[in-house]
């Protein structure tokens, strides 16, 4: 297989890696990050999740260790341990040949097995900032000084408060090194961190638009009542019949309450927030990474980093509160050159909020109409019609036919046979959910009329509020200068 990454002169045995790993091109931030490491200098680097940072800093800092040092010369800080784990196992993955050890540094598990890895020649940690900072502070690392520290998902960090962790983790560390910061949006702490803690960065910008979304995703959304929210979705479901899904829920109870009832009536699914012990999230995760789970149910900051392949749906099952979350949830899906569908639930409450967040990153978000239950039971219908013809023959299956015998004729067979497939594939709910498109922009403009008619109200209340201040004061103005 031929590959333009030679162009870089990454060291030998990571070049091999890179074509191992089925890399032929590199993404647009390799392109522009790659050069500038190799250079030696600090970057700060604006790329959304799913375009390849994770290579864009490892293979050019990788080819740069010096494999006769078994001490730790990279550290990547990563917000969540979900994704510490995912970077070390890609590093890990494209160091190989150059027997590059990897090491995760995270909370929950042994101080004395984690120190003994390092111990043992690691030349690359991944680290949350917590546990790396603990180790620090307590002196339990030594000679710990990698020359190449890289702070990943800065802004994820950020609002999840930990920026003053990475600053003291940064006090711990050589002055003299090489530190490379990705993040998705840069918002003003971060760039204060890049200007205090960076020496003279070049900077690397594949997101001009301060939130911005993939065009491999398509985007829709519903308008539904509040009530109708789990039928919603749970028809969306049975039409769209995801590969494998994230169902984004605001609440911890949401999740657990979402799942909960998509088990119920059959869904592999499963949920995933923060009140759950880490090896019971880690088992989800490693459910749902190999298909084994077909929908995750989680909180957003649940699935920060949450790196999965194969996602073919995001459902957010409220809107979320601003761009940088919708830009977050929905980059799911769509990676890696692959088509990805997002689709968001909207009450007519929530109509403006809606078009407000297309307007910030840019993009078209169409409105869809929730399938009426006749119209995915005909679908479904046609879709076992195609099975049906597909479908090998079995050995056994004339067996069973002779079984039968002569009493019931083949039409009868045949229909009692899709009468068990259509039970067995049975759909619930109400025929119609949510609003057309004229319903809604009736609703919608009723709504916009209230608001203006509360407004005014509230206009005219203060109004005549100060009209009674104003002749209060003026009744009250002789009695002050009486006093006088």
């Amino acid at each position: 297989m031929t590959t333009t990454f030679d162009k870089f002169n990454l060291d030998s045995d990571i070049l091999k890696a890179v074509v191992e790993a089925g890399f032929r091109e590199p993404s647009p931030v390799q392109d522009e990050a790659i050069p500038l490491v190799l250079e030696g200098h600090d970057i700060v680097a604006q790329a959304q999740t799913g375009t390849g940072k994770t290579a864009a800093f490892g293979l050019p800092a990788m080819s740069m260790i010096d494999s006769n040092q078994k001490r730790v010369q990279i550290l990547v800080i990563t917000p969540t341990r979900e994704l510490a784990t995912q970077v070390s196992d890609e590093l890990y993955t494209l160091g190989r040949f150059k027997n590059i050890k990897t090491v995760t540094i995270y909370g929950g598990s042994s101080y004395n097995r984690q120190i003994g890895l390092i111990e043992k020649g690691a030349s690359v940690v991944v680290a949350t900032p917590g546990r790396m900072l603990d180790l620090l502070k307590n002196g339990r690392l030594k000679n710990f000084a990698p020359q190449t520290v890289v702070l990943d998902e800065a802004d994820e960090m950020l609002d999840m408060g930990f920026l003053e962790d990475i600053e003291s983790i940064l006090k711990f560390l050589p002055d003299e090194r090489q530190t490379l910061l990705f993040s998705a949006t840069m918002p003003e702490p971060i760039k204060r961190l890049a200007k205090r803690r960076l020496n003279d960065p070049k900077f690397v910008s594949i997101t001009p638009k301060e939130h911005t979304t993939n065009e491999d995703i398509e985007q829709l959304y519903y308008v539904i009542e509040e009530r109708e929210r789990d039928s919603a979705l749970i028809r969306l479901l049975d039409s769209v019949e995801p590969v494998k899904s994230v169902v984004f829920c605001r609440t911890k109870k949401e999740v657990d309450r979402v799942s909960t009832q998509l088990m119920a009536i059959g869904y592999s699914a499963s949920g995933l927030h923060g009140d759950m012990e880490q090896n019971q999230r880690e088992s989800v995760i490693k459910a749902f990474r190999n298909s084994q789970i077909e929908i995750l149910v989680a909180t957003d900051v649940a699935a920060r980093g949450l790196n999965v392949t194969n996602i073919s749906h995001v459902f957010n099952f409220h809107i979320p509160f601003d761009p940088e979350s919708y830009v977050h949830r929905i980059g799911r899906t769509g990676r890696a050159g692959k088509k990805g569908t997002a689709i968001t639930l909207v009450t007519p409450m929530e109509y403006h909020s809606m078009q407000r967040i297309a307007k910030k990153v840019g993009t078209n978000i169409k409105f869809k109409m929730v399938p009426s239950l006749s119209d995915v039971k005909e679908s479904q219908l046609q879709k076992m019609a195609n099975e049906i013809e597909n479908a090998p023959l079995q050995e056994n299956a004339q067996k069973v036919l002779d079984i039968l015998g002569d009493d019931i004729n083949l039409s009868k067979i045949s229909l009692k046979l899709i009468s068990m497939l259509i039970n067995k594939n049975s759909l619930q709910g109400p025929n119609k959910i949510g609003f057309d498109q004229k319903t809604l922009a009736n609703l919608v403009k009723r709504l916009d009329d209230r608001s203006g008619r509360d407004r005014n109200r509230g206009r005219r209340g203060r109004s005549r509020g100060n009209d009674r201040n104003r002749n209060s004061s003026r009744s009250r103005r002789p009695r002050n200068r009486s006093r006088g």
